[in-house]
């Protein structure tokens, strides 16, 4: 059965401090030659399930992520507020019915993350879809940055955030979502190693 596919476009969230990398634009830092967002942009065109749109949320060094092509988006919350101010962002400027999210920095995500999120969406009637893996003490966990928004979540995500809420568990825990676990047979361990300091990137470099 061919399930139709609404149009999606897809966000890489760039809007940190980058603090436990000493402050540094984490997105901008080099991954095997290119910086990490232009590997994760990389990587999203590269989807086997192909998005409409790439945006990139980033709140400075704007000019240097526009040269990567795509239009860049500041938070629409003040004072660097964490990934749901990314998520904001995203739904406020999507103009297809579905966001896919994914962070700079980690950019081994799988090849099929959007197809295996759209999937589960669709056969659990979901709001939303988020990736789970296995970390490194084993245990599958949600991996919440990694997500597949239904656009009319905007309302609902614009309420939360003025009444103060920052944390994504917390918000997403509102609304029905289906959670993917990419442990099976095949799926890399390291797909969603990401890179919070620069020994982790260098680290990373080397898988």
């Amino acid at each position: 059965m061919t399930v139709h596919l609404p149009a999606i476009t897809g966000l890489i969230l760039a809007g940190g401090r980058g603090s436990r990398m000493g402050g540094v634009d984490k997105g901008l830092q080099n991954f095997r030659g290119l910086p990490l967002a232009l590997q994760t942009l990389m990587r999203l065109q590269l989807q086997s399930t192909p998005l409409q749109e790439i945006l990139i949320n980033a709140n400075r060094n704007l000019s240097a992520y526009e040269s990567l092509g795509v239009p860049v988006w500041p938070d629409s919350i003040d004072g660097y507020a964490g990934p749901l101010a990314g998520f904001l962002t995203g739904l406020e400027r999507c103009e297809t019915p579905l966001l896919l999210t994914v962070p700079c920095d980690s950019p081994l995500f799988p090849l099929d993350l959007l197809e295996r999120l759209v999937q589960a969406l669709n056969e659990q009637d979901a709001d939303l879809a988020m990736a789970a893996a296995p970390e490194s003490d084993g245990q599958v966990r949600a991996q919440p940055v990694f997500c597949l928004l239904k656009v009319s979540l905007l309302e609902s995500l614009v309420k939360f955030t003025q009444s103060g809420g920052r944390k994504i568990d917390a918000w997403t825990a509102q609304h029905r979502c289906a959670l993917v676990a990419f442990d099976k047979h095949g799926d890399d361990p390291h797909a969603f190693a990401n890179a919070n300091t620069l020994q982790e990137l260098l680290q990373l470099e080397s898988i």
